[in-house]
């Protein structure tokens, strides 16, 4: 579920707690979270509900003036995006109410800043090299560490074909990346986290 900027900092700030949305299937699911660019939304209640169902007051509390508002926002014709991730909106699509709440700041953000300690590391590189007996080709994950402290905010395609990799491939294995609070996306390319770089120093030192 794709939020707008001023939708998510109205959720953070408490102006906003409810969402609207028209789908064949939900995309969300209560007790979920969503991480974006303010930090993590908690998923409550998710309603289908009927268009005369939806009044003014709840429009206001989903960053609306009025029902009538929302509504022709929801039901607006749209083009179709290749980044969505459900079928095209058509006229069997429901509408739903989602309950949304500020959850607090993006936990991968924390883990960024957060060094770790010896046994942590330790538990990190044992993690990592997991993840790359399982891949299957060798310490991959030193070697896209490497490159993205090398090449700080270079292309991914580019980065990919640094490490012998397709593009898609590459940045899904980045991505497990930054799930660890190893790599920060940037608006072009990554950069190392400062855990990031610690776990690539002590990997670089144990290859010695």
């Amino acid at each position: 579920m794709l939020l707008k900027l001023a939708t998510q900092e109205g959720i953070r700030d408490g102006r906003i707690d409810l969402a609207f949305r028209r789908w064949r299937k939900p995309t969300v699911k209560p007790g979920g979270r969503l991480r974006c660019s303010v930090g993590e939304l908690m998923i409550g209640n998710v309603e289908q509900v009927e268009s005369t169902h939806i009044d003014d007051a709840q429009a206001v509390r989903a960053g609306y003036i009025s029902a009538a508002d929302l509504l022709a926002d929801l039901f607006r014709e749209r083009t179709s995006s290749s980044r969505a991730r459900m079928a095209k909106v058509d006229q069997t699509s429901a509408l739903y109410r989602v309950e949304v709440a500020f959850a607090g700041p993006d936990q991968r953000a924390v883990l960024r800043e957060t060094l770790l300690a010896e046994k942590e590391l330790a538990a990190m590189i044992a993690r990592l090299a997991k993840m790359d007996l399982r891949a299957g080709r060798g310490p991959w994950t030193a070697r896209s560490l490497e490159l993205i402290g090398t090449w700080p905010g270079r292309r991914a395609p580019e980065l990919a074909e640094l490490e012998g990799c397709q593009t898609l491939p590459w940045k899904a294995e980045v991505r497990r990346l930054k799930e660890l609070g190893l790599t920060e996306s940037l608006a072009v390319g990554y950069r190392l986290s400062p855990r990031g770089a610690q776990v690539l120093a002590a990997l670089s030192a144990q290859s010695e």
